[in-house]
């Protein structure tokens, strides 16, 4: 899922999940599996999105078709959470609501996100060094997307949040740059 600005209101939602999950109703990674379950049928069919999003149409029309697309697949306390979002006219929220609950299940499970951009693809054992590193300093267990941009010339950078350390070659020339002029 692309990054998401996350409202107050999807991140109380997310605790409601969350706290389902403390209470044993439902584990932590089956209401997150199902939550990605909804958000993949949803992201396939704009019409059914459409559908819940609609006011014109009543709460009992979008809750029968809640539960005719999502009982085979989805638990129903997840399909009755859903039910909640559609009748206080919150499904608009869902995207946000399923990043918020991933944020909050990382922060769980102590799990720390990174993007590290290199210039050139890593071998599996220079990602197991970075991944090594981030954990030692980060002290959490590190979950690492990767990508390749030409234009750092070489080096790394690591977003973390909304922290970025810049480590590349592009970065340290324009300093050395800045420093001459």
């Amino acid at each position: 899922m692309k990054n998401i600005q996350i409202s107050l209101t999807a991140k109380n939602y997310a605790d409601a999940l969350v706290k389902l999950g403390q209470d044993n109703i439902v584990s932590y990674d089956d209401i997150l599996n199902n939550l990605k379950i909804i958000h993949e049928i949803c992201s396939e069919s704009k019409d059914l999105t459409d559908v819940l999003e609609n006011p014109a149409i009543s709460d009992e029309t979008k809750f029968s078709i809640i539960d005719e697309i999502f009982t085979k697949y989805v638990n129903e306390k997840i399909r009755d959470f859903l039910k909640v979002l559609i009748e206080k006219k919150r499904f608009k929220e869902f995207e946000g609501i399923v990043a918020a609950y991933q944020e909050d299940l990382d922060k769980i499970n102590n799990i720390q996100r990174v993007e590290v951009v290199s210039a050139i693809e890593l071998d599996d054992n220079s990602k197991q060094k970075i991944i090594d590193k981030l954990q030692h300093r980060l002290q959490k267990n590190v979950i690492a997307q990767w990508q390749t941009d030409e234009e750092i010339i070489g080096g790394l950078v690591v977003k973390i949040n909304d922290d970025v350390i810049d480590s590349s070659l592009k970065n340290k020339l324009e300093n050395l740059s800045k420093n001459i002029i």
